[in-house]
């Protein structure tokens, strides 16, 4: 794998790109010191987690995309050998089998592959005429949706929902004619009803509390009814830092985590969630911009999936924390506590930078 230590390559990476990855990561940490009840040891745990994610950023930003083609069989390949591997001896934690325990650490296969998948079919669509015919399609898909399966199966939704949509960006920049996207529109109510077949209780409840929350106010619908008054709370101007009752008063669940925007927006209210998406917004418009420019369909094909992949992250996010999407345990990027999920979306960013970075060079 070839590698530029060129001092200009190594210390130019995208600056607006990198500027806007650390405001949100400060941000992030400013509201998580109030979501997790003043606790300093939470923050400095993250903190930690974002420095790695940092270092992971600069080390793939000075790697040659074309470096990567000869080692993404195999990364995906060991992605699914443990994604199997999870299946058959992982660790379950809260009734979720979704961790390897490899001694030192414990690590979820399922993060790698919102890597590994949108690199494979980028890496097989790329040095084949697009549009893709249909037994292209049809292979990227099967790519795209045994990882999908396996992690679904663990069971967790909201990955294999992530993991889905990174595979499906790849085919739908590799240039789909009209008449394919329309005949896979009409099929989506077929799809919908077979994915309700194969769901679990828990996961049908989910959306059957979507639909009518208030149904059950002290049990399935507590989380969501609970999140939605901490956001209508926060009015125009917001509680102001640290001072926002339903989180501190413990009435809202996971504050540190998967609703940590319903926290963020009942303190800093409409204003400071029209900043947040403002600076949402940058760092998508800036990843498209350096999608557009790459040079080379696998270059392009890989950016674009990334960018668009992490737009998921905050449409679903935000849509279940407000009540418009069923909850399904995707966090708030860059902002919610954890740190395989920070890993992983610095860790595109840095293939997104190296995409930019290397244009430049050899355009230079």
């Amino acid at each position: 794998m070839q590698i530029s230590w060129n001092q200009n390559d190594f210390f130019h990476l995208d600056k607006p790109l990198l500027l806007g990855l650390f405001i949100i990561t400060v941000l992030g940490l400013v509201i998580l010191y109030s979501a997790s009840g003043q606790d300093v040891d939470v923050v400095l745990r993250q903190v930690v987690r974002i420095s790695i994610g940092f270092v992971v950023l600069i080390i793939l930003a000075q790697i040659r995309p074309q470096s990567i083609l000869t080692w993404v069989p195999w990364i995906y390949g060991i992605g699914l050998f443990m994604l199997i591997a999870v299946l058959l001896v992982g660790d379950v934690s809260k009734g979720s089998q979704r961790w390897l325990n490899l001694g030192l650490i414990r690590f979820q296969p399922s993060e790698l592959m919102k890597l590994a998948v949108p690199l494979m079919v980028s890496w097989y669509l790329s040095d084949k005429p697009l549009p893709p015919n249909f037994q292209r399609i049809v292979i990227s898909l099967l790519i795209t949706l045994i990882p999908a399966l396996l992690v679904a199966k663990q069971p967790d939704l909201g990955t294999a929902l992530l993991i889905t949509a990174s595979g499906i960006f790849v085919l739908l920049l590799s240039g789909l004619y009209w008449q394919l996207i329309a005949v896979s529109l009409a099929l989506i109510p077929v799809v919908i009803w077979g994915l309700w077949q194969v769901m679990y209780d828990y996961q049908k409840q989910r959306v059957l509390t979507l639909l009518n929350p208030e149904a059950d106010p002290l049990g399935t619908g507590y989380h969501i009814i609970q999140s939605k008054i901490a956001i209508g709370s926060g009015g125009l101007y917001g509680k102001g830092w640290l001072n926002g009752t339903q989180s501190h008063l413990e009435f809202l669940p996971e504050r540190s985590t998967d609703f940590i925007f319903a926290v963020f927006s009942e303190e800093f209210g409409l204003i400071g969630v029209l900043i947040l998406l403002s600076l949402y917004l940058f760092i998508l418009t800036r990843g498209m911009v350096i999608a557009l420019q790459a040079q080379g369909n696998f270059a392009r094909l890989l950016a674009g999936s990334l960018v668009l992949t992490f737009f998921v992250y905050i449409f679903v996010n935000m849509g279940m924390v407000s009540g418009l999407l069923p909850v399904v345990g995707v966090p708030l990027p860059l902002i919610s506590y954890g740190g395989t999920s920070i890993v992983t979306l610095m860790a595109g960013f840095g293939l997104l930078m190296g995409v930019h970075t290397h244009k430049r060079l050899l355009s230079g």
